[in-house]
């Protein structure tokens, strides 16, 4: 049956026969009527391990408010035109305006506004529709639609020019304060979400108020004892993360240190010299400048008026003109058409040094243009600069956000006595006050599985680490029939071959002597393109083989690249060997000194991608397995994850990957699937996609049934009866979608092999992106606690009331403060206990094949995110982030056709090559 739909699929002109099974012919059609899934709620708390006393950075919420009903308002903001307001941050000042000047008309009420079109009350206001008409002063930033014909005339403006608004407040809804009393004795009521809602607007609001930056449920002080070093034109913004969460022990403020990237504020040509890493204005590539500088905010000196950038002119400033309407001695005026540059020095009387040969900054609309002296231009603070940073960047800025648990305690300490909440006028209405010690949570540190290395060794790790040490490889593969290239890096290749060849006989692993000839890049391509670097390398490779009379291609190539990060060269390499060619290789740069621990790694990697196994669970392998769920029933296990690029990539397709457990009974080994799809989509729409083939005949193209099936073939003909699917990268309002689009999908990749072939499936998504952190309440002496030990979990008092979540710290915290990973149980048709899920998931951050660390979420995700991060390199996407029009995280979405992802030659498809 399975066989015969996989022959029909993998080779249409051969049939892969199994004779232990009947043939059925794959069932094409649907229920359209079945019900969806449902979230599980929690079936009970673990018991296993060993207890241990924390403290959480949440923060008790009490609640005394005797009104019964938040009240909704929708807010509409227009010019006395009627035309709507559209310019960001102006309503916040509106409303402001508003409560100042209406306050008997308002009920003297206070109100809660999200800066977009709703506010909210404690209680209803005077009347259900409210207009109101307010004056402000200062509108120089509100909308900058300056024309060329009169741009003297608005630069000379005074600087308190007002504008008139008329607001309307319309009634809207009406949301419960019972459900906070609810949430307050772990209850979750249908209003619950909404009142939160409302609660965090309170403090998003607050926060405006102060002036800061808002980021979602972050905030950031416009202060210089926050803003890291400069880095290349940006800077790293500490703030503090704050929402409030439902939980078993109630209600909860949760805070945290939060961090954002910001442009350096300043003079527009000091940020781009910085930016571009240029020693002055004459080497400044301005495409670029301009691709970076787009709709981000600047203050022009002298008159300190605002405008947002919308481009650059092609012409220099002492070529660029404008229409000037110049007074004239009776009175009237005369259009002359002048030069910018003429005008600000000759005019205005400004001296400039370098403006004249520069481009000018462009602000208003585009067909009614205002020219500026770049020069005269300065970027205002708290900016969000949203360019991915560099691979060296990204290491500067972790070193700098670095915060022991001690020192991060220290902050959350003063940050919620200096927050200043329970003075705030709207949580007083609420009748809310938070406390201000951590919380006190129990959890447990589970017990470490025992690994099992070559020679039928068992160990149990400590602290969650482990090494090689006088140890071998439990499944050593042979590295044979191998080259080793080298793209111009400086390297001793002569010691580095007999290193590895005596550190893989350490280890078990048998590498043999690789081909006598090392192949060295040619220095007249140094500079060539990377996609010319990568053919003339495989056009010597093969020229130099053929004379030494080899037949055949190379199953391993070791290639030396010169840099260590950021090589130009990686992402058409990769391409090349695993698209092209079908050949496994692995990248080094390494440095002069070459120890044993990094040939280890090496090893470790290489024998991953050839189909060895360098350690596994003890269970696996094991007659009496502690774990008969898993390893006594044929268990599928399986790994999800998009990747949607850095943050204003607005022309690359999204990529998701799947990995899938092979060669049950082992949870060890995995394939990878990657495909591409729509930009920004999250739900992976290609798990199952039934096409008609070439004969006619219903086949599956999906992601999941090329898993199901490499599963199948490499675990003896056995179909699994049990998945477990392993998903991150969502957020919960997107749970019941995982649900109910990408399980459904996997149920229908079942039905479409069998109609009756029901297994049963398990669904749990790991998120890190959470702002929950652990403390160890106690530690011995004077000493700071350290990191809570690895193999920590918590399944009580700040998790959800009602859904089946926990919190795993499975790694050791070596940098900064842990941040564990947050685990949701959404689907259980298995049936595992609470007990056994976690032990479950504990285990799995012990398999990773790169590395002797138990690591912070479980392997399969991991696998996912490196195969997509992988594939979409030797794709070499080109990196449009500079051609969006983005800042502050916002991004068009015009449908971009979507380039499909290469497929792998079938040599290595099924090897581990993302390791």
């Amino acid at each position: 049956m399975y066989a015969h739909l996989a022959a029909a699929q993998m080779a249409p002109s051969v049939k892969f026969e199994d004779s232990s099974r009947d043939f059925i012919e794959p069932c094409a059609e649907m229920d359209p009527n079945r019900s969806g899934h449902l979230q599980m709620a929690r079936s009970g708390n673990g018991s296993r391990g060993q207890k241990i006393d924390l403290l959480t950075n949440h923060f008790g919420v009490n609640f005394t408010s005797k009104s019964q009903h938040f009240f909704q308002y929708s807010v509409a903001i227009t010019y006395e035109d009627g035309n709507p307001v559209e310019a960001k941050g102006i309503g916040r000042k509106i409303l402001a305006k508003v409560q100042e000047t209406y306050q008997t008309d308002l009920g003297s009420k206070h109100f809660a506004y999200d800066g977009d079109k709703t506010l909210f009350t404690v209680g209803p206001l005077p009347n259900n529709k409210l207009d109101f008409s307010v004056v402000l002063e200062d509108m120089s930033c509100t909308r900058s639609n300056t024309s060329t014909s009169d741009a003297n005339t608005k630069r000379l403006r005074p600087h308190n020019q007002s504008k008139r608004f008329n607001v309307a407040i319309s009634f809207a809804a009406k949301i419960s304060m019972q459900a906070i009393q609810g949430a307050l004795q772990g209850k979750e009521t249908n209003d619950l979400q909404d009142a939160v809602r409302v609660l965090d607007v309170i403090l998003r609001q607050n926060a405006a108020t102060k002036g800061c930056l808002l980021v979602r449920q972050s905030f950031f002080h416009n202060d210089a004892k926050y803003f890291s070093n400069n880095h290349g034109g940006f800077h790293l913004c500490r703030g503090f993360h704050s929402s409030f969460r439902a939980t078993q022990g109630g209600l909860s403020l949760n805070i945290d240190v939060s961090s954002t990237l910001i442009v350096s504020p300043g003079p527009v040509i000091d940020f781009l010299t910085l930016n571009q890493e240029v020693r002055g204005p004459s080497s400044i590539d301005w495409k670029k400048a301009e691709r970076t500088l787009k709709n981000l905010r600047h203050k022009v000196y002298p008159s300190n008026r605002e405008y947002k950038i919308t481009g650059l002119t092609r012409l220099p400033c002492r070529d660029q003109t404008f229409l000037w309407k110049q007074k004239q001695g009776n009175g009237e005026t005369k259009e002359v058409e002048v030069t910018v540059y003429d005008y600000f020095t000759k005019h205005l009387e400004i001296t400039m040094r370098h403006s004249g040969g520069l481009p000018c900054i462009s602000v208003g609309k585009p067909k009614r243009p205002t020219y500026f002296p770049i020069e005269q231009c300065h970027l205002v603070s708290l900016q969000r600069y949203t360019k991915a940073p560099t691979i060296f960047q990204r290491s500067k800025l972790v070193k700098e956000s670095v915060q022991k648990p001690q020192e991060k305690m220290n902050v959350l300490n003063n940050a919620i006595k200096d927050s200043g909440y329970n003075n705030d006028p709207m949580l007083q209405d609420c009748g809310v006050s938070i406390g201000s010690n951590f919380t006190q949570v129990e959890g447990r540190v589970l017990p470490t599985p025992r690994l099992k290395v070559g020679n039928g060794e068992e160990f149990q790790p400590r602290d969650g680490r482990w090494n090689f040490n006088y140890k071998k490889l439990v499944e050593p593969a042979i590295v044979t029939r191998w080259v080793l290239v080298n793209f111009s890096a400086r390297c001793d290749t002569k010691r580095l071959i007999s290193d590895l060849i005596g550190c893989g006989r350490m280890k078990g692993i048998n590498v043999e002597p690789p081909y006598k000839v090392v192949f060295q890049e040619d220095p007249d391509y140094r500079g060539a393109p990377a996609n010319i670097r990568v053919q003339k390398m495989f056009e010597q490779m093969q020229s130099e083989l053929r004379k030494e009379g080899i037949e055949g291609k190379p199953k391993f190539i070791l290639c030396i690249l010169a840099e260590k990060k950021n090589s130009l060269v990686y992402g058409p390499w990769k391409r090349r060997n695993l698209v092209e060619e079908g050949i496994v290789t692995q990248c080094i740069a390494p440095t002069p000194k070459i120890n044993d621990q990094y040939l280890t790694n090496v090893l470790l990697k290489i024998n991953a991608k050839l189909g060895g196994l360098n350690s596994l669970l003890a269970m696996e392998r094991s007659p009496r397995a502690m774990m008969p769920l898993v390893t006594q029933v044929s268990t599928f296990i399986v790994g999800m994850d998009v990747s949607h690029g850095s943050p204003g990539q607005s022309d690359i397709p999204s990529v998701a990957a799947v990995v899938g457990s092979r060669e049950w009974p082992l949870i060890s080994k995995y394939r990878a699937c990657v495909r591409t799809q729509s930009r920004k989509v999250e739900m992976i729409d290609n798990l199952f996609k039934p096409v008609t083939d070439e004969n006619g005949k219903p086949v599956d193209e999906g992601i999941f049934w090329e898993l199901l099936f490499d599963f199948y073939t490499s675990s003896g003909n056995r179909r699994p009866e049990h998945i477990i699917i392993f998903r991150d990268g969502v957020s919960e309002s997107q749970f019941d979608q995982v649900l109910n689009i990408e399980l459904d999908q996997m149920i229908q990749a079942c039905k479409f092999v069998e109609e009756n072939w029901e297994p049963k499936f398990t669904v749990i998504i790991a998120q890190k992106n959470h702002h929950t952190k652990f403390f160890q309440a106690e530690s011995p002496g004077n000493v700071p606690p350290d990191n809570v030990p690895p193999g920590t979990i918590v399944d009580s008092k700040i998790c959800h009331p009602r859904n089946n979540d926990f919190y795993l710290c499975a790694h050791n915290g070596m940098i900064g403060t842990t941040r564990p990973t947050h685990y949701h149980v959404l689907y259980n048709e298995i049936g595992f206990s609470t007990d056994d899920v976690q032990e479950l998931v504990h285990s799995l951050s012990y398999v990773y094949q790169r590395s002797t660390t138990a690591i912070s979420v479980v392997a399969p995700i991991m696998y996912a995110h490196l195969a997509a991060a992988q594939m979409a390199t030797a794709m070499k996407f080109e990196d449009n982030s500079e051609t969006s029009s983005s800042h502050g995280g916002i991004t068009t979405s015009e449908a971009v056709p979507v380039s499909p992802m290469p497929k792998l030659k079938v040599d290595v498809a099924s090897s581990m090559f993302f390791c």
